[in-house]
């Protein structure tokens, strides 16, 4: 059903979309444009009636191979853009080989000075592996061998607790060596930052399919992460721009595999120099993403 209503707003009523889009937004008043390269519509409003004499400025927050959009699309944003806001310079590399030579600056998710934690000193048992947020189907094999490398350090005398908020049930998780607790969705910033606050180990997860993705895009749960007392745990593709960034900066701990061994070892690691990773990543959130600089650098134009 979900395909079916999307196949119809997108193709058979994409005129009826798209004409609905600009009757909202001759509405509203605005000297500047901003548009989020994101889905199908995203130059719906790139016309002589809402660009002319209106600054554009355009967002490419994912390639448009992950979000329904369009080469011809994004060209058309990032050559028409006064300004050009990328989530990484991956990303601003990749287009402008794709779409031409165009200045960018990075703008992304932020920590603000406040949510910055002291990393976790004391060794706590158990220890708390944790997760929030949506568990996608291509994240359930990194999170089987997750499940074997808990069971096989219980069984070594480790004790683990792992917390999964806002996630579905996962079968393979019943009946394992370690404790797992199910929380709720929730949208309570305060409840959030004090559970990223008392976690040891901040799992991160990134899918091993779909390159574009990967490739080119930071999680947002990261850019959380690195503001937390926990330390992180990297799960996913050597080559991801997350993973990059990480190593480059010592800021996680980074397993690209789907080894349980190599999971074993590197969560030892993790568990034995986390002070280390937590101040890393301090560094990290104040040199490239303090919330008051990134919006102050989103606002610093001339109109």
């Amino acid at each position: 059903m979900r395909n079916l209503l999307i196949w119809l707003r997108n193709k058979a009523f994409r005129p009826y979309t798209i004409n609905k889009i600009r009757r909202a937004a001759a509405g509203i008043p605005y000297d500047v444009l901003h548009v989020v390269d994101h889905g199908p519509f995203a130059v719906a409003l790139c016309t002589d009636e809402f660009c002319a004499g209106k600054d554009l400025w355009v967002s490419f927050h994912d390639h448009f191979l992950t979000t329904r959009g369009a080469f011809e699309n994004s060209s058309m944003l990032w050559n028409m853009a006064k300004r050009r806001m990328v989530i990484s310079d991956e990303l601003g590399i990749e287009y402008q080989k794709l779409f031409g030579k165009k200045d960018y600056v990075i703008i992304t998710d932020g920590v603000a000075e406040k949510e910055m934690s002291q990393p976790v000193t004391a060794n706590k048992l158990p220890v708390v592996v944790y997760f929030a947020g949506l568990l996608h189907l291509d994240y359930i094999p990194l999170f089987n061998v997750l499940a074997n490398v808990l069971d096989e350090l219980s069984k070594q005398g480790y004790s683990f607790k792992l917390v999964l908020r806002g996630t579905q049930q996962i079968p393979f998780l019943q009946d394992r060596s370690f404790e797992t607790e199910y929380r709720p969705l929730t949208l309570n910033d305060a409840e959030l930052k004090q559970e990223l606050d008392t976690s040891t180990i901040l799992y991160l997860p990134i899918k091993f399919t779909q390159p574009y993705f990967y490739l080119y895009s930071l999680s947002t749960k990261m850019v959380g992460y690195l503001g937390a007392s926990g330390a992180i745990l990297y799960h996913g593709p050597a080559d991801s721009a997350a993973c990059h960034l990480l190593q480059k900066s010592n800021a996680a701990i980074c397993n690209t595999e789907l080894a349980v061994n190599k999971l074993s070892e590197d969560m030892l690691n993790l568990i034995a120099n986390k002070t280390t990773i937590v101040a890393n990543a301090k560094l990290l959130a104040k040199q490239c993403f303090n919330l008051a600089e990134i919006q102050s650098q989103f606002w610093q134009t001339k109109l």
